[in-house]
């Protein structure tokens, strides 16, 4: 008896995994946001994989000067799919993803290391309640802006990152306003539409507790990956198999 309990729960998880899954909408669009302290180039990797398996690809060059300002230059850019598309984000730009992600052509949703508030929350409220993280020692502020130091952009930003693209990134890192990460949003489209999540094991930007956290409440088709925060850089198979899935394109 106590067996068949036990092969009885393991095939419920394996179900609730499979569902998960299965509830993907065939899309042949993936539109990709970037997070702060980045520009749409940081999706390059992941951009050349989906296009090889036959996908329409477009990164957002989102304006890290306010959340209402990216949140609309991501709808003028899911205005130009034609049909389902798939929603992607990296870091902040989860807030992004999840206000924007509530357009109808958005079929499902992924966020790789992301932020991904509720509708109204205090984001930064809820991430006290998690360990800080090295890069914030070197997160430099002037003028409303802030950027991250070239000591911790390469240490604990681009972990995993071979050295030399480390130092391309952080020559095109974007500047992020100051009131970005207070900014809160309307909406929560993880509440109604099929959410994907890669988890960072070796994140030192966001506390990958914090992240297994986000990818379990909103009941996530969850992948744990050996990477720091960018892992849409170092571990850009794995991220662009996510999307595929996402995309009803999963082997």
């Amino acid at each position: 008896m106590k067996m068949s309990m036990k092969w009885a729960a393991i095939a419920a998880m394996l179900s609730l995994s499979f569902s998960a899954a299965a509830k993907a909408e065939p899309a042949r669009n993936v539109v990709l946001i970037h997070g702060a302290w980045a520009d749409g180039s940081s999706w390059s990797e992941v951009i050349a994989r989906l296009q090889a398996a036959g996908l329409h690809v477009t990164a957002v060059q989102n304006p890290l000067t306010s959340l209402a300002d990216s949140v609309a230059e991501t709808r003028r850019v899911l205005a130009q799919q034609d049909g389902p598309t798939v929603l992607v984000a990296h870091s902040w730009g989860g807030t992004v993803l999840s206000e924007a992600g509530i357009d109808p052509k958005v079929s499902a949703l992924v966020y790789v290391a992301a932020r991904a508030p509720d509708a109204g929350e205090d984001f930064v409220a809820l991430s006290a309640k998690f360990p800080t993280m090295p890069v914030r020692a070197g997160v430099v502020t002037q003028g409303g802006f802030t950027t991250i130091s070239e000591d911790a952009f390469l240490k604990f930003f681009a972990n995993g990152v071979p050295h030399a693209r480390a130092e391309v990134l952080y020559a095109v890192q974007e500047p992020a306003a100051t009131a970005l990460f207070s900014g809160r949003t309307t909406a929560a489209a993880w509440r109604s539409k099929p959410s994907w999540y890669a988890v960072s094991k070796q994140d030192q930007t966001i506390s990958p507790d914090l992240e297994r956290f986000l990818a379990k409440r909103m009941k996530a088709t969850t992948v744990e990956l050996d990477a720091g925060h960018l892992s849409l850089v170092s571990h850009s198979r794995q991220v662009a198999d996510l999307i595929l899935a996402a995309a009803g394109r999963g082997k």
